[in-house]
């Protein structure tokens, strides 16, 4: 695998010295850039978009053409993998995700079977494939999917949900038919991730959106234990790092760093001082401003993005940083703060280490 010319998000991932904290945005390529909404109107709907190599790679491309990140994400969704299943994925205007036929009793769990991604999921593979030429070895390409726990969240719920309900009741009632379906998804997302890894993917998340969730005991039984199941299966013939992301997780960071993950991604109301002191050099962190931030003008971007620097403190050898918002970008955020996050986090960055370099020298 060729290194890519700007590799300093992969260099901090696996805690090595960096001239400055990279930072790259999770839903960067997303409705709040204007030149992403023409792309997807030319599209026609947001899965003909995901669907459509040629297309993905063109949003995938966009803020890197406005900003200077450090690294690119795959455009797809979390929940490709449980429409290759054939569960019906569509988007209700208004509505978010929803599937044609939720899975909530022991038959349709028994008919759940992993998909072939060479098959089912050749659009993704092909698009990894696409950006990576598109790319022209810039900076480092993520390939993602949803966690087990989070795609089985989806498949019972039949959507996006409040309360979990459906997925809770059969968690308390049934756990048995709920650690099935946990296994098949864990299989078919490393199958999943295996094969972006084939295709092209230089480092690969997984989004658990909704382990956050779960009680305490739930959470290892049946988000990170799947979790772990998934790195152990991965093959990473370049040592590929893996991001795990549980929103709602600072509970549990001392466990996401122990599942074999090269880093833990922190949302907003961690303290990334205390996640540092906590997790030591046994991964890398990843975030964590609050997305809002974004909508308050570039004084507070520039504080706030000092402020998440400051509390990771001095970067050091084993102890990598790379900045993110503490989950997805909003679709209202002016453009124009984007550019002041950048910036503030390349430049008050340096400065650090800078600072850092001369007080060691004293």
């Amino acid at each position: 695998m060729s290194t890519p010319a700007n590799d300093t998000f992969l260099r901090a991932l696996r805690r090595e010295p960096t001239d400055y904290t990279p930072i790259w945005l999770m839903r960067q390529a997303g409705r709040y850039l204007p030149e992403y909404n023409a792309t997807r109107r030319r599209a026609g709907s947001f899965l003909a978009l995901c669907k459509t190599p040629e297309l993905a790679c063109e949003v995938t491309l966009q803020p890197l053409e406005r900003y200077p990140l450090d690294a690119a994400i795959l455009f797809s969704d979390i929940l490709t993998v449980p429409d290759a299943m054939g569960l019906g994925l569509y988007f209700a205007e208004g509505e978010g995700p929803k599937f044609e036929r939720p899975v909530r009793d022991e038959a349709a769990v028994r008919q759940l079977a992993v998909p072939d991604p060479s098959v089912e999921l050749r659009y993704v593979t092909d698009a990894v494939r696409t950006i990576r030429g598109a790319l022209g070895g810039r900076v480092p390409l993520i390939g993602f999917s949803g966690s087990p726990w989070t795609l089985a969240c989806y498949m019972v719920e039949g959507g996006g949900s409040d309360d979990f309900r459906e997925i809770k009741t059969m968690l308390y009632r049934r756990p048995d038919l709920l650690s099935r379906m946990l296994e098949v998804n864990a299989e078919a997302v490393a199958a999943y991730l295996n094969a972006q890894i084939e295709a092209g993917a230089q480092a690969l998340m997984i989004f658990d959106s909704w382990g956050g969730a779960l009680a305490d005991a739930a959470y290892q039984r049946f988000s990170l234990e799947p979790m772990r199941r998934v790195i152990g299966a991965l093959r990473r013939p370049h040592d590929e790092p893996v991001i795990v992301f549980t929103k709602g997780g600072g509970l549990w960071l001392d466990d996401i760093a122990g599942i074999g993950c090269d880093a833990v991604g922190v949302d907003w109301t961690v303290n990334l001082g205390r996640a540092r002191a906590l997790v030591g050099s046994r991964c890398a962190l990843q975030g964590n401003l609050d997305p809002m931030v974004l909508m308050a003008g570039a004084e507070a971007v520039r504080t706030e993005a000092i402020r998440v620097l400051d509390d990771f403190g001095p970067p050091q050898a084993g102890a990598g940083h790379v900045f993110n918002l503490g989950h997805g970008i909003s679709q209202f955020t002016p453009p124009d703060n984007v550019a002041v996050l950048v910036e503030t986090v390349h430049a008050y960055s340096r400065q650090l280490r800078r600072r850092d370099a001369s007080a060691s020298s004293l």
